[in-house]
């Protein structure tokens, strides 16, 4: 996989075909993009498990945070990393030895570990790097649009309608 670009169809694969995420370094901190991110997937119907061994047994916009992945208790689909690239490697090891492994190893902006990526494509999970799955959605579903934010993404289809306010699903060539 060519970590430099990724296919639209590539990205909208993962966004549409995961249910849950573990965002690892997430915040309580309202100010931080970790809390956006989070706040922004639990409102697009993801289940959302906050992992921070420094927050552990406290609530993250209602969600309870997990010390370590392992802690969760129950599969994840996604594992959204929100630390330094160096904490990759060790953030990648610790999903694979989860039964089962999540599908999606995701690496926020400005995180990149291609040793870590490697390892995840290896043990065959899908890997996104230096990409926000906020940003993502928002670009594919044309949200970001609303902003003024050119997202590259013309359609003449109508957006898909889900249940909640201005709530529009990815649209799939």
């Amino acid at each position: 996989m060519n970590h430099d670009s990724y296919p639209q169809d590539y990205i909208a694969g993962i966004l549409t075909g995961v249910n849950s995420i573990a965002v690892v370094g997430a915040s309580g901190n309202d100010v931080r993009p970790s809390w956006f991110v989070v706040k922004y997937l639990i409102g697009k119907g993801f289940k959302v498990f906050p992992v921070n061994p420094g927050m552990a047994g406290s609530e993250v916009l209602g969600r309870p945070v997990h010390a370590r992945l392992a802690d969760i208790g129950e599969p994840v689909d996604m594992v959204d990393i929100f630390r330094g690239s160096d904490a990759a490697p060790g953030v990648v090891e610790e999903a694979l030895r989860l039964s089962p492994p999540p599908k999606v190893i995701w690496m926020q902006l400005g995180v990149r570990n291609d040793e870590a990526a490697k390892r995840a494509e290896d043990a065959g999970l899908q890997v996104v790097m230096n990409r926000c799955p906020k940003i993502e959605y928002g670009r594919l579903s044309g949200e970001i649009g609303w902003t003024g934010v050119n997202s590259g993404v013309l359609s003449s289809k109508r957006p898909l309608l889900k249940a909640g306010f201005q709530h529009f699903g990815i649209r799939q060539r």
